[in-house]
Protein backbone atom coordinates (compact mmCIF):
# COMPACT_ATOMS: atom_id res chain seq x y z
CA UNK A 1 0.00 0.00 0.00
CA UNK A 2 1.19 3.40 -0.38
CA UNK A 3 0.87 5.57 2.96
CA UNK A 4 1.42 8.71 1.28
CA UNK A 5 2.93 10.28 -2.28
CA UNK A 6 5.10 13.14 -1.28
CA UNK A 7 5.59 15.84 1.30
CA UNK A 8 5.17 19.71 0.80
CA UNK A 9 7.52 20.54 4.14
CA UNK A 10 5.76 19.02 7.07
CA UNK A 11 3.00 18.01 4.88
CA UNK A 12 2.72 14.30 3.41
CA UNK A 13 0.17 13.78 0.88
CA UNK A 14 -1.74 10.98 0.27
CA UNK A 15 -3.04 8.97 -2.12
CA UNK A 16 -6.71 9.25 -0.33
CA UNK A 17 -6.42 12.71 -0.82
CA UNK A 18 -4.80 12.96 -4.27
CA UNK A 19 -8.25 10.86 -5.25
CA UNK A 20 -10.65 12.88 -3.17
CA UNK A 21 -9.47 15.92 -5.06
CA UNK A 22 -10.01 13.32 -8.48
CA UNK A 23 -13.81 12.34 -7.05
CA UNK A 24 -14.75 16.10 -6.27
CA UNK A 25 -13.71 17.15 -10.57
CA UNK A 26 -14.94 14.24 -11.84
CA UNK A 27 -18.73 14.69 -9.80
CA UNK A 28 -18.25 18.61 -11.29
CA UNK A 29 -17.58 17.55 -14.88
CA UNK A 30 -20.74 15.51 -14.08
CA UNK A 31 -22.78 17.89 -13.00
CA UNK A 32 -21.61 20.50 -16.01
CA UNK A 33 -22.66 17.12 -18.62
CA UNK A 34 -26.21 16.68 -16.68
CA UNK A 35 -26.88 20.48 -16.83
CA UNK A 36 -26.59 20.65 -20.07
CA UNK A 37 -27.92 17.50 -21.28
CA UNK A 38 -31.49 19.11 -19.06
CA UNK A 39 -31.02 22.68 -19.68
CA UNK A 40 -31.24 23.18 -16.24
CA UNK A 41 -27.73 25.48 -15.27
CA UNK A 42 -24.39 26.38 -15.88
CA UNK A 43 -20.59 26.44 -14.68
CA UNK A 44 -21.48 28.84 -11.59
CA UNK A 45 -23.97 26.78 -10.33
CA UNK A 46 -21.99 23.13 -10.81
CA UNK A 47 -19.44 24.94 -8.97
CA UNK A 48 -21.22 25.78 -5.89
CA UNK A 49 -23.29 22.97 -5.34
CA UNK A 50 -19.51 20.91 -5.42
CA UNK A 51 -18.36 23.36 -2.81
CA UNK A 52 -21.13 22.82 -1.11
CA UNK A 53 -21.08 18.89 -1.24
CA UNK A 54 -16.89 19.47 -0.46
CA UNK A 55 -17.65 21.40 3.23
CA UNK A 56 -20.78 19.63 3.74
CA UNK A 57 -18.47 16.34 2.74
CA UNK A 58 -15.70 16.94 4.94
CA UNK A 59 -17.60 18.99 8.01
CA UNK A 60 -20.10 15.91 8.33
CA UNK A 61 -17.69 12.66 8.04
CA UNK A 62 -15.85 14.53 10.81
CA UNK A 63 -18.45 15.36 12.97
CA UNK A 64 -19.42 11.67 12.47
CA UNK A 65 -16.80 10.63 13.56
CA UNK A 66 -16.48 12.26 16.37
CA UNK A 67 -19.92 11.85 17.44
CA UNK A 68 -19.11 7.52 17.15
CA UNK A 69 -16.02 7.29 18.92
CA UNK A 70 -17.39 10.00 21.66
CA UNK A 71 -14.46 12.14 20.99
CA UNK A 72 -14.39 15.73 19.98
CA UNK A 73 -10.71 16.20 19.59
CA UNK A 74 -10.69 13.73 16.65
CA UNK A 75 -12.25 16.52 14.74
CA UNK A 76 -8.60 17.42 14.44
CA UNK A 77 -7.60 14.14 13.32
CA UNK A 78 -6.59 13.37 9.75
CA UNK A 79 -8.09 10.65 9.41
CA UNK A 80 -12.34 9.38 9.99
CA UNK A 81 -14.07 10.87 7.15
CA UNK A 82 -17.22 8.66 7.55
CA UNK A 83 -19.31 8.40 4.57
CA UNK A 84 -22.76 8.76 5.84
CA UNK A 85 -22.07 11.61 8.24
CA UNK A 86 -20.40 13.79 4.96
CA UNK A 87 -23.12 12.74 2.62
CA UNK A 88 -25.97 13.70 4.82
CA UNK A 89 -24.51 17.66 5.93
CA UNK A 90 -23.44 17.71 2.61
CA UNK A 91 -26.70 16.87 0.87
CA UNK A 92 -28.45 19.76 3.67
CA UNK A 93 -25.95 22.29 1.90
CA UNK A 94 -26.72 20.88 -1.78
CA UNK A 95 -30.53 21.39 -0.96
CA UNK A 96 -30.01 25.26 0.71
CA UNK A 97 -27.95 25.95 -2.45
CA UNK A 98 -30.32 25.12 -4.92
CA UNK A 99 -32.99 26.76 -3.15
CA UNK A 100 -31.01 30.41 -2.99
CA UNK A 101 -30.27 29.72 -6.60
CA UNK A 102 -33.73 28.58 -7.71
CA UNK A 103 -32.60 25.96 -9.12
CA UNK A 104 -35.46 23.15 -10.59
CA UNK A 105 -35.83 21.27 -7.39
CA UNK A 106 -36.59 17.24 -9.06
CA UNK A 107 -34.19 17.62 -12.24
CA UNK A 108 -31.23 19.44 -10.03
CA UNK A 109 -31.30 16.38 -8.12
CA UNK A 110 -31.45 13.99 -10.31
CA UNK A 111 -28.03 15.26 -11.88
CA UNK A 112 -26.51 15.54 -8.17
CA UNK A 113 -27.87 12.23 -6.91
CA UNK A 114 -26.69 10.39 -10.11
CA UNK A 115 -22.76 12.07 -9.31
CA UNK A 116 -22.61 11.16 -5.94
CA UNK A 117 -21.93 6.89 -6.72
CA UNK A 118 -19.34 8.15 -8.96
CA UNK A 119 -17.18 10.49 -6.62
CA UNK A 120 -17.90 7.43 -3.87
CA UNK A 121 -15.98 5.04 -6.93
CA UNK A 122 -12.58 7.02 -7.05
CA UNK A 123 -13.05 8.09 -2.71
CA UNK A 124 -13.14 3.99 -2.00
CA UNK A 125 -10.19 3.89 -4.67
CA UNK A 126 -8.12 5.78 -2.17
CA UNK A 127 -9.16 4.02 0.76
CA UNK A 128 -8.01 0.79 -1.16
CA UNK A 129 -4.59 2.20 -1.55
CA UNK A 130 -4.01 3.42 2.12
CA UNK A 131 -5.42 0.53 3.42
CA UNK A 132 -8.47 1.66 5.22
CA UNK A 133 -11.38 0.81 4.84
CA UNK A 134 -11.05 -3.14 4.26
CA UNK A 135 -13.17 -6.41 4.87
CA UNK A 136 -12.63 -8.93 7.39
CA UNK A 137 -10.44 -11.85 6.81
CA UNK A 138 -10.63 -14.00 3.64
CA UNK A 139 -9.24 -17.43 2.03
CA UNK A 140 -10.52 -16.06 -1.35
CA UNK A 141 -7.69 -15.61 -4.02
CA UNK A 142 -8.50 -12.21 -4.68
CA UNK A 143 -7.83 -11.12 -0.59
CA UNK A 144 -5.61 -8.53 -0.22
CA UNK A 145 -2.78 -8.19 2.86
CA UNK A 146 -2.42 -4.27 4.51
CA UNK A 147 0.98 -4.40 5.85
CA UNK A 148 0.89 -0.79 6.34
CA UNK A 149 -3.33 -0.53 6.05
CA UNK A 150 -5.12 1.63 9.43
CA UNK A 151 -4.26 -0.44 11.08
CA UNK A 152 -2.15 -3.48 9.43
CA UNK A 153 -3.89 -6.32 8.60
CA UNK A 154 -2.44 -8.76 11.47
CA UNK A 155 -4.16 -11.14 13.05
CA UNK A 156 -3.85 -9.20 16.53
CA UNK A 157 -5.29 -6.16 15.05
CA UNK A 158 -7.71 -8.28 13.41
CA UNK A 159 -9.22 -9.86 16.75
CA UNK A 160 -8.62 -6.81 18.95
CA UNK A 161 -9.91 -4.24 16.60
CA UNK A 162 -12.83 -6.02 14.73
CA UNK A 163 -13.27 -9.37 16.40
CA UNK A 164 -12.68 -11.60 13.62
CA UNK A 165 -12.47 -14.87 13.86
CA UNK A 166 -8.97 -16.05 13.75
CA UNK A 167 -7.48 -18.91 15.69
CA UNK A 168 -5.62 -18.48 19.03
CA UNK A 169 -2.65 -20.46 17.03
CA UNK A 170 -2.52 -18.05 14.25
CA UNK A 171 0.56 -15.59 15.78
CA UNK A 172 -0.60 -12.00 16.49
CA UNK A 173 2.02 -10.22 14.21
CA UNK A 174 1.06 -12.37 10.72
CA UNK A 175 -0.61 -10.35 8.35
CA UNK A 176 -4.28 -12.18 6.99
CA UNK A 177 -5.66 -11.38 3.64
CA UNK A 178 -8.88 -9.67 4.18
CA UNK A 179 -11.68 -8.55 1.56
CA UNK A 180 -10.98 -5.50 -0.45
CA UNK A 181 -13.93 -4.38 0.37
CA UNK A 182 -12.93 -1.01 -1.09
CA UNK A 183 -12.94 -2.63 -4.66
CA UNK A 184 -16.05 -3.94 -4.31
CA UNK A 185 -17.90 -0.40 -3.37
CA UNK A 186 -15.86 0.69 -6.47
CA UNK A 187 -17.52 -1.40 -8.84
CA UNK A 188 -20.81 -0.65 -7.41
CA UNK A 189 -19.98 2.69 -7.43
CA UNK A 190 -19.35 2.69 -11.01
CA UNK A 191 -22.43 0.76 -11.68
CA UNK A 192 -24.91 2.62 -9.73
CA UNK A 193 -23.37 6.32 -11.91
CA UNK A 194 -23.84 4.29 -14.78
CA UNK A 195 -27.63 3.43 -14.31
CA UNK A 196 -28.02 6.97 -13.30
CA UNK A 197 -26.65 8.37 -16.30
CA UNK A 198 -28.96 5.36 -18.71
CA UNK A 199 -32.02 7.32 -16.68
CA UNK A 200 -30.55 10.87 -17.29
CA UNK A 201 -30.19 10.11 -21.11
CA UNK A 202 -33.95 8.89 -21.14
CA UNK A 203 -35.26 11.91 -19.38
CA UNK A 204 -36.67 9.23 -16.67
CA UNK A 205 -39.81 11.13 -14.83
CA UNK A 206 -37.82 13.95 -12.55
CA UNK A 207 -36.86 12.68 -9.66
CA UNK A 208 -37.16 9.24 -10.53
CA UNK A 209 -32.62 9.09 -11.25
CA UNK A 210 -32.36 10.62 -7.51
CA UNK A 211 -34.50 7.97 -5.62
CA UNK A 212 -33.16 5.26 -7.64
CA UNK A 213 -29.33 5.83 -7.45
CA UNK A 214 -30.29 6.93 -3.27
CA UNK A 215 -31.67 3.44 -3.09
CA UNK A 216 -29.40 1.51 -4.64
CA UNK A 217 -26.64 3.19 -2.92
CA UNK A 218 -28.64 2.46 0.39
CA UNK A 219 -28.48 -1.14 -1.00
CA UNK A 220 -25.01 -1.32 -1.29
CA UNK A 221 -23.68 -0.03 1.77
CA UNK A 222 -26.26 -2.60 3.59
CA UNK A 223 -24.63 -5.91 1.77
CA UNK A 224 -21.10 -4.47 2.25
CA UNK A 225 -21.24 -3.89 5.52
CA UNK A 226 -21.96 -7.83 6.40
CA UNK A 227 -18.06 -8.00 4.91
CA UNK A 228 -17.09 -4.61 6.58
CA UNK A 229 -14.19 -5.07 9.31
CA UNK A 230 -16.23 -3.02 11.67
CA UNK A 231 -16.30 -2.33 15.58
CA UNK A 232 -19.67 -0.63 15.31
CA UNK A 233 -22.20 -3.58 15.41
CA UNK A 234 -24.30 -2.59 18.34
CA UNK A 235 -27.97 -3.26 16.71
CA UNK A 236 -28.19 -7.10 16.45
CA UNK A 237 -24.74 -7.50 14.53
CA UNK A 238 -25.93 -4.93 12.53
CA UNK A 239 -23.83 -1.62 11.69
CA UNK A 240 -24.80 2.28 12.37
CA UNK A 241 -24.50 2.33 8.85
CA UNK A 242 -26.60 -0.61 7.71
CA UNK A 243 -29.01 1.18 10.19
CA UNK A 244 -28.74 4.28 8.67
CA UNK A 245 -29.31 2.33 5.11
CA UNK A 246 -32.70 0.75 6.21
CA UNK A 247 -33.97 4.12 6.96
CA UNK A 248 -32.95 5.36 3.86
CA UNK A 249 -34.57 2.46 1.97
CA UNK A 250 -37.78 3.38 3.80
CA UNK A 251 -37.88 7.19 3.06
CA UNK A 252 -37.37 5.91 -0.88
CA UNK A 253 -39.85 3.52 -0.65
CA UNK A 254 -42.32 6.03 0.62
CA UNK A 255 -41.59 8.55 -1.64
CA UNK A 256 -42.08 6.01 -4.37
CA UNK A 257 -45.49 4.83 -2.87
CA UNK A 258 -46.81 8.30 -2.93
CA UNK A 259 -45.77 8.93 -5.91
CA UNK A 260 -47.77 5.68 -7.19
CA UNK A 261 -50.70 6.69 -5.15
CA UNK A 262 -50.81 10.18 -7.14
CA UNK A 263 -50.63 8.80 -10.43
CA UNK A 264 -53.44 6.29 -9.63
CA UNK A 265 -55.45 9.56 -8.69
CA UNK A 266 -54.65 11.33 -11.51
CA UNK A 267 -55.60 8.24 -13.88
CA UNK A 268 -58.57 7.93 -11.98
CA UNK A 269 -59.82 11.78 -12.76
CA UNK A 270 -58.94 11.51 -16.46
Amino acid sequence: MIPELFRIGDFAISPFGVMMVAAFLASYFHLLWGFRRLGIGGEDDASAIIFAAGVGGIVGSKVYYAILYGDWRLLLDRAGLVWYGGFILATLLVLWVMRRRRLPFASTLDVAMSGVPLGYALGRVGCFLVGDDYGMPTDQPWGVVFPHGLPRTTAGNLRAEFGADIPASVPFDQLMPVHPTQLYETLAGFTIWFVGISMLRRRARPGATALVCLALLAVERFLVEFLRAKDDRFFGGLTLAQVISLITLAVAFAIWMRWRRRGRSAEEAA
